[in-house]
């Protein structure tokens, strides 16, 4: 499956379904389901280094406003937690590794993979 490495906490924000569009300096002729993996970085409340979804890739616009192409994204499935690491553009995983999973399943999962900062400031 096409891949994409995200911020994690961007990752987080298209299950919960408030990042519909994801924000490229690139564009492919590529449409369907791709696999979101969330980069190393560690970012409060996200599971860095683990893919965590399957989104539906359905348009690309480019916005003149802000000098970027928009993709269009909706979640297609939740899977099971899989280490990955990310690459710049897409690229590609195997599709034996990804199993999609229930809500309830996926949360059990990825709760204990989630990073908490330990500096309360942040």
């Amino acid at each position: 499956m096409k891949a994409l490495s995200v911020r994690g906490d961007y990752v987080m924000q298209m299950i919960n379904g408030t990042k519909k569009i994801e924000y490229r300096t690139w564009k492919t002729n590529y449409r369907g389901p791709i696999l979101m993996c969330s980069t190393a970085k560690r970012v409060p409340n996200s599971a860095p280094g683990y893919a965590l979804c399957v989104m539906d890739l359905y348009q690309i616009d480019w916005n003149d406003v802000d000098q970027c192409y928009y993709w269009y994204i909706k979640l297609k499935n939740l899977i099971d937690p899989i280490k990955v690491k990310g690459q710049i553009k897409l690229f590609n995983v195997d599709d034996d590794l990804i199993n999609p999973i229930k809500s309830s399943e996926f949360e059990k999962q990825v709760i204990p993979l989630i990073y908490r900062s330990k500096n309360k400031h942040v």
